[in-house]
Order: structure tokens, then C-alpha cells, then sequence
């Protein structure tokens, strides 16, 4: 058993690398085209934000849902989540390039994705309570011969923060919640310990399959004693059991790749179904470096860039994502131009570690003098 000094630092390194960690998506790539997703760090803080193919949610700090509220309607598509305003379009069978802002090295877990048919009113106003989610893909643990072990975490990392899902080639056509979540699993050897990050997206696909497998309630995917969220990874494994429902028939995981953009595009509005291509933006000038190259091996952290400064009591090492790619992104907007957004991003702040926040600029709204958000499972290790 490592001794009180030895996990005292080891929980200081684990601090100080979820300062800058936890993540939410900001862009999903559909056959080039990039959808916005919902900003955190913006949207809450403007009168009309743009209408986005992303849910909304209230987790500004980069939070997470407990197993304590698998029951609850946040563990559906994070907290206090509202239906997007448009949908993307993607015909069964194409792959959906879904790009995080940053994603931390020690936040090791499986990387899963569901979806969900709305119905024919469409996802924008369906009962997030009521939807009925199938499993379409699932990466957990990849090797635990070394503990921690490597996990469906670290693959998105090295793809440059990204995952790649494919939409089943059977799918029926119709209105669909994408529902992409990781679960973090460093402090899981622990009652409650687990960390679930659901982010949703609304599609519509398209074309001729009719498959249409059953599902299973969001407040109904898990327990807090399921295998697969009760686990300790700090030590040796020969097999994980991915939380949640089975794959669905069709359902396939790929292959991750990177996905190049060639132009954004807005999200669409309404439950017509569609009779025209995408609209897109004039393409984004990029240069031959745009696709992302994927590294051959795991890279240990790719952050994005933040105007928070972070002091960190232990070091520890990080890279910067290999390319920058929601500088394409553009998000539609039908509103007004909206109040300016802050200039600075949450801060989660962890034992063992010294945060130095930036101003607050003084268009954004007070917040109820919340200073940075403490995480304390964070920095549990058993």
C-alpha cells in the first residue's frame, strides 16, 4: 500500500492536471462541415446566444454528474440541460468527428455514445425524460496489464481531443439525440467516486434503413454499483465491463481518425425534413496542416488554450491540441448581436494547487461570487 506522502503527491499531480482538464465539446464534423456546439464559456452570458445543433447546460465550470444523480434528469445531457435549437444533418452510415476543447491525462474511462429517436416533432422541443436510448458505440479499457492501464480516454486524446462515431447504416431515418459522454474513473475505487460528462447533440439522418432498436431511459443506463462505475483502476485489470445497455445491432466502434473541416455550417431549424444539402459558410481557408495528424503513440494531455493562469504545485506536463480546429467553426445565429461574452474561461480548482484567476471583465454579469469550483474526487486515489 503506497504511503501517505507517496499518494499525497500523487493527488498534488492529479490536482494540478485537472486545473486546466475537464472538458466539454465545442464542434462536431459531419463529412466536412462543422456544427457549433454549445459554449460555456459565451452562451450563458448572452441575451440571444445562437441557435446551435448542441444541448445547453449550466456546467460553466467543466463539471461533472455523481452517480448520486444517475436517477436524476441531468445524468440524460449534463446539468440542467435544455433541448438544442437546430439539428445537424448526416445521412446513416457517415461518421460524426465530435472535437472537445481538452480532456486530462488522468481522467482515464470508457468513451461511449447513444442515440435517441425524438419522433416526428423533431428534438428541439422532445422530453429529454421520455427519450429512449440505444448504444451505438463503446471503447472502455484497451490495456490494464500496467495500472492505471490505457482506456477509450486516452485514444481521444491522442486524436487530437477528438471521437470519431459512425451513425449504424441500418438506422431508420428520423430526429435523433446524439448522447457522447466519457466517464472518468480515477477517483471510482470509491463510493460516488465516478465522473459522468454527457454532452448532446440533435441530429437528423437520413436515408433508406428502417432498423429501430429499443432503448433504455438516460435515468436508467446506470447504477452507482454497476461494475464499470465502482471499479479501481489503480491496480492491475484483465477486463472491464463498459457500463450501460449492450450495443445495438448494426452498431459498430471504428476506428479513430482525424476529420478535416472545409467549411461550418449552420444548424437547422424546424422538423420538415430536409430537401436540400446543408447550409454551408464560404469554405474556411486553411493550409495543407489542417487535417489533424494522429499521433502513433498516446500523447499523456492535448489542452486547449486558456486565459486563465494556473500555478501548479507539482509539475506537470501537457500538450497543446496538434490543430486549432474550431477556428473553423462558426456558429448561425437567426438573434440580434448579443452582449459581449467574458474573456476568461472556469477555473476548477484542486487541492495541492495554486490558481491565480484572471480579471473579470466587466460585461459579464456577476455570478453570485462563486469563485472556482473545488472537485475533490479529483484528487482521491486508492
Amino acid at each position: 500500500m503506497p504511503s501517505l506522502a507517496i499518494k499525497a503527491v500523487l493527488a498534488a499531480v492529479a490536482g494540478a492536471a485537472s486545473v486546466s482538464a475537464h472538458g466539454h465539446v465545442r464542434n462536431i464534423v459531419i463529412n466536412g462541415l462543422s456544427y457549433q456546439g454549445f459554449d460555456i464559456n459565451t452562451f450563458p452570458y448572452m441575451q440571444n446566444p445562437p441557435k446551435v445543433a448542441g444541448w445547453t447546460a449550466t456546467n460553466t465550470d467543466n463539471g461533472f454528474v455523481g452517480p448520486e444523480s444517475f436517477a436524476a434528469a441531468d445524468i440524460i445531457c449534463h446539468k440542467s440541460a435544455t433541448n438544442a435549437g437546430g439539428h445537424a444533418v448526416v445521412a446513416a452510415g457517415d461518421k460524426v468527428f465530435i472535437q472537445w476543447d481538452t480532456w486530462p491525462e488522468s481522467h482515464k474511462g470508457p468513451v461511449i455514445d447513444y442515440l435517441a429517436n425524438c419522433g416526428a416533432a423533431g428534438c428541439e422541443t422532445a422530453d429529454k425524460t421520455s427519450l429512449q436510448f440505444f448504444k451505438i458505440d463503446e471503447v472502455g479499457l484497451i490495456d490494464g496489464s500496467k495500472a492505471p492501464g490505457t482506456w477509450g480516454s486516452d485514444q481521444l486524446i491522442a486524436n487530437n481531443n477528438s471521437w470519431l462515431v459512425e451513425i449504424p447504416p441500418t438506422i431508420a431515418p428520423g430526429f435523433y439525440v446524439l448522447r457522447h459522454e466519457i466517464i472518468a474513473l480515477h477517483s471510482a475505487g470509491q463510493a460516488n467516486g465516478a465522473q459522468n460528462y454527457p454532452q448532446c447533440f440533435n441530429l437528423q439522418v437520413t436515408g433508406g434503413g428502417s432498423a429501430s432498436p429499443a432503448g433504455v431511459k438516460g435515468q436508467s443506463l446506470y447504477t452507482a454499483n454497476d461494475a464499470g462505475i465502482l471499479v479501481n483502476i489503480y491496480q492491475a485489470l484483465t477486463s472491464y465491463k463498459v457500463p450501460g445497455p449492450a450495443l445495438a445491432a448494426g452498431a459498430v466502434s471504428i476506428a479513430q481518425a482525424a476529420s478535416k473541416i472545409t467549411a461550418s455550417a449552420t444548424a437547422t431549424t424546424g422538423s420538415a425534413a430536409a430537401t436540400a444539402a446543408p447550409v454551408t459558410a464560404p469554405a474556411v481557408a486553411t493550409t495543407s496542416s489542417a487535417a489533424v495528424v494522429v499521433p502513433t503513440t498516446l500523447a499523456t494531455s492535448k489542452a486547449a488554450a486558456t486565459t486563465s493562469t494556473t500555478i501548479a504545485a507539482v509539475p506537470v506536463t501537457t500538450k497543446p491540441a496538434t490543430t486549432p480546429i474550431t477556428s473553423a467553426t462558426k456558429a448561425a445565429t437567426t438573434s440580434t448581436k448579443a452582449a459581449a461574452a467574458p474573456a476568461t474561461t472556469s477555473v476548477i480548482s484542486c487541492p495541492g494547487t495554486i490558481v491565480a484567476p484572471a480579471p473579470k471583465p466587466a460585461a459579464v454579469p456577476d455570478r453570485g461570487g462563486k469563485g472556482p469550483r473545488s472537485h475533490p474526487r479529483d484528487i482521491t486515489l486508492n
